[in-house]
């Protein structure tokens, strides 16, 4: 029954953050009547949500008195770094799409528009900034791998670097550092807005256009990014995307990918696997990839040294040299 009602999970955490209720119980609002006056939503709501989260275990309550959990005022109050408020409003808005899967699964794919391949997509706006809170800690992690805080003058190449979080995150911890970013004009848009907010949008170099056809260069980076990006493609783009990125990178450079990657048999993460319905919905030749499929395409692309690196989150990183 939990699972057939799992969309009452993502309706009730979605309308809460809509409303900001974690971050009105983070600022004292601890019974119902008090988070509905500062919510502007009716105490009958209020109520109603606070009974749904302390069921998702998001919320604790004790005679009467509402507070959020460690995890919710961590990653749920609005304009934290890693908050993923803004995520879960996406989110709830997605629920309809889902009643097309049964047509994806029939067709082998989406029987409209592939949403991830239109360039002006109104979806971008809300989703590239959603998503750049999941993956702050993410690039705290590669940046330490990769020690790129001590690296000096270093040039970044992110590849459809979205809202440009990778590349602000690396910048931010080395001053010398200097990035280029390639993606569609709308998206470019919105990093260069975000870069500047984080002071660093004097050091990034915005491309306008399509990475499958942009020119990556030639010897001139010392990493390369491709963040959530390979789940949008099929196999041999991804290969070749790879095999031109290897061109663009100095002499022990790095690739570093991040995304929900599947074990080799397919048995888990739980998150990756269930992502690869998404990507049956929106994209016509993407899916969650396997470990062996990035390490035959980056051994084909010319890497020698490929790692995975698990994070706390469901993203996996990949390091090749």
């Amino acid at each position: 029954m939990r699972l057939i009602n799992g969309y009452w999970a993502t309706g009730t955490l979605g309308t809460a953050a809509a409303c900001d209720l974690f971050t009105h119980l983070e600022a004292g609002a601890a019974t119902p009547a008090a988070l509905a006056e500062r919510a502007g939503i009716a105490p009958r709501g209020a109520q109603a949500l606070l009974d749904g989260l302390v069921a998702l275990g998001l919320v604790t309550v004790a005679e009467g008195r509402y507070r959020n959990t460690p995890e919710a005022s961590a990653f749920l109050v609005a304009d934290r770094p890693e908050s993923l408020a803004g995520f879960a409003r996406l989110k709830m808005g997605h629920m309809a799409s889902l009643a097309a899967l049964p047509d994806a699964v029939r067709a082998g794919g989406p029987v409209a528009d592939a949403v991830v391949e239109i360039a002006d997509n109104p979806h971008w706006e809300g989703l590239v900034q959603a998503i750049a809170a999941q993956t702050v800690p993410v690039a705290h992690l590669a940046a330490e791998a990769l020690g790129l805080a001590d690296a000096g003058r270093i040039s970044v190449l992110d590849i459809g670097g979205g809202s440009g979080v990778c590349s602000a995150v690396w910048l931010g911890l080395n001053p010398d550092a200097r990035a280029v970013q390639i993606d569609w004009a709308p998206i470019n848009a919105i990093a260069r807005r975000l870069l500047a907010e984080r002071g660093v949008g004097d050091r990034v170099e915005h491309v306008d256009g399509d990475f499958h056809t942009v020119d990556f260069g030639d010897r001139d980076h010392d990493v390369v990014m491709y963040s959530n990006i390979a789940h949008q493609e099929g196999p041999e783009e991804n290969q070749a995307i790879f095999t031109r990125a290897r061109r663009a990178l100095r002499a022990g450079g790095t690739l570093v990918v991040s995304d929900y990657i599947a074990d080799d048999d397919r048995g888990g993460p739980p998150f990756a696997l269930t992502f690869a319905g998404e990507m049956l919905l929106k994209s016509r030749r993407g899916s969650t990839w396997r470990r062996r499929d990035y390490r035959t395409w980056l051994t084909a692309a010319g890497f020698e040294d490929v790692r995975f690196l698990d994070t706390p989150s469901p993203t996996t990183l990949v390091l090749a040299r």
